[in-house]
């Protein structure tokens, strides 16, 4: 099974500075992800056409299950608030999404603490996935780029994670090169530089679990022609001996 997380920054590319919808597109077709965590997603943005870039992943993956969870409704930069998760359809919006090519047994929106200083609001988003390795919670997240404050968020966030059901998976942007394994408690499954995107130096982006059953095989952090990132793509199977779903 294969699992990735990517902050695509709205699938705006670097080197011309256009969100290409199709770009998008042909990119997560090249991760070919099972279960895809991305961050700062747009919908219904000017700068990225308007386009549900959720729904365009989607479609490119072939996903069974996403949903896009938004942190801010308006338009980053200009004139916005924190989302409530109760905008009107149609509201432009700012967020994280989560895929996956197997069904959704049930979803959980998780709102992190706001912080006294100019940041945007953060969240994260779970999802009990029914999938080849076993019933799987995975989380989706970004944090703060404040030093600090992410790890008020993380710890936070983690207090929520141990009340949902095992075992579990969280992965996304958090901001931090951390060594993370004692505090989450969670064991990483991939030690790779994913920032910046060009001669990256630091690991922003993580995939954790506590599922002491998940070995990995394959693990690389493609560069794409979108975001300033590079996604880490880990490729899972069960230990050997290990039972199955």
């Amino acid at each position: 099974m294969r699992i990735a997380t990517f902050n695509i920054l709205h699938g705006r590319s670097l080197d011309d500075g256009r969100v290409d919808p199709a770009r998008l597109s042909a990119c997560i077709r090249r991760l070919n992800p099972d279960v895809l965590a991305l961050q700062e997603v747009d919908v219904d943005q000017p700068r990225s056409s308007r386009a549900d870039l959720t729904a365009l992943a989607a479609e490119a993956m072939g996903a069974a299950s996403h949903r896009f969870v938004a942190a801010i409704a308006g338009t980053p930069g200009a004139t916005w608030m924190a989302a409530t998760g109760r905008e009107q359809r149609g509201t432009a919006a700012y967020g994280i999404a989560l895929l996956s090519r197997y069904p959704a047994i049930s979803w959980q929106v998780l709102r992190l603490p706001r912080i006294p200083v100019k940041d945007e609001p953060r969240a994260a988003m779970a999802a009990q996935l029914d999938t080849p390795l076993g019933i799987l919670t995975v989380v989706n997240t970004h944090l703060s780029f404040v030093p600090g404050w992410n790890r008020v968020q993380l710890n936070h966030l983690m207090r929520d994670v141990r009340d949902l059901p095992g075992p579990r998976v969280v992965m996304g942007d958090l901001n931090t090169s951390a060594a993370l394994g004692r505090r989450t408690r969670l064991r990483p499954l991939a030690a790779a530089p994913t920032f910046p995107v060009r001669c990256p130096d630091r690991q922003l982006d993580h995939i954790l679990t506590d599922h002491d059953d998940l070995v990995v095989t394959e693990a690389y952090t493609p560069v794409l022609p979108i975001s300033d990132h590079r996604p880490l793509v880990i490729d899972v199977s069960l230990r050997a001996g290990a039972v199955g779903p």
